[in-house]
């Protein structure tokens, strides 16, 4: 049986990682959150220990280690430009890490991990569920069985948020990485590992609420278009989440509920997605930033 704890565990996502871990056997020894928030522990492990502070959850697990009952994996589910910090304290204190996307927000800062995992000897996963959803899957397959074949594609991906999205850390661009990193980061990894490296892109709307652009990727040109403004729905009258290729269009609006337990099942067989595939997504993003 596998052994994790989770930082960030009142977090929109952490009940996803709850689940996956419950569904492969695992067991949660310890969370930890700024937030009291989390009741939806009692669901899934109630058993488990529970921290507000950073330090007091890294000395529990530490003395853990000491005593040989140690984690195997530590989950972060935190806001964004806490992932790099909390990767770092993961591996170094003997534990492999999961962490949800973005991994980082600077490609400097991946390099870096890298050279924390040569030194510990352990690995860090991130959770790319799109690589893993059955409809681009078998895009994928397609794709590959004309290889040479340029594509014209077109992605658009708008989910409504409230006010409090702008008021919270998700509106700053310094802890989020804006929209293209918190909104976009899976998409871009999703265009890339479909058809290719990023050979140039464009940016036509920069605004913290829609961004826009083209992509000129080896395989395909990509007209994308992210949002989380509720009034695009009306205008545009398509599903949240729209891809088309060549005037096809790939429906995956769902087929999400058990995608997060997949990626836990693939890291468990030695499959899991490791931190140096994310690098071209987060150079691209870190580029839209600009």
């Amino acid at each position: 049986m596998k052994c994790y704890a989770i930082i960030g565990v009142a977090g929109y996502v952490a009940p996803r990682h709850l689940q996956a871990i419950r569904d492969t056997g695992g067991e949660l020894i310890a969370a930890m959150d700024i937030s009291d928030s989390v009741g939806v522990l009692d669901k899934y492990f109630p058993d488990a220990a529970f921290f507000t502070e950073t330090a007091p959850f890294f000395n529990y697990l530490n003395k853990l280690k000491a005593s040989g009952k140690g984690i195997d994996y530590l989950v972060v589910c935190t806001p964004n430009h806490f992932h790099d910090e909390h990767c770092k304290m993961g591996l170094q204190m003997g534990a492999d890490v999961i962490c949800e996307k973005p991994l980082v927000l600077y490609p400097g800062q991946l390099k870096a991990l890298k050279e924390i995992e040569n030194e510990t000897g352990k690995r860090i996963f991130t959770i790319l569920q799109l690589r893993l959803h059955p409809e681009l899957l078998k895009l994928k397959q397609e794709l590959e069985a004309d290889s040479d074949r340029f594509h014209d594609v077109s992605l658009q991906y708008i989910t409504p948020r409230g006010k409090w999205y702008q008021n919270s850390w998700k509106g700053d661009v310094s802890k989020s990485g804006g929209l293209a990193t918190n909104i976009g980061i899976h998409l871009f990894d999703l265009l890339i590992w479909l058809f290719g490296d990023v050979k140039s892109y464009t940016k036509e709307a920069d605004a913290p609420s829609k961004m826009s652009g083209t992509l000129e990727l080896q395989r395909a040109h990509v007209r994308w278009m992210l949002s989380i403004d509720k009034n695009d729905l009306k205008e545009h009258q398509l599903s949240s989440r729209s891809l088309t290729v060549d005037g096809f269009s790939i429906a995956f609006d769902q087929g999400f509920a058990d995608l997060h337990t997949k990626c836990y099942r693939q890291i468990h067989e030695g499959k899991g997605i490791l931190a140096d595939v994310c690098l071209p997504s987060i150079e691209l993003v870190s580029q839209l930033r600009g």
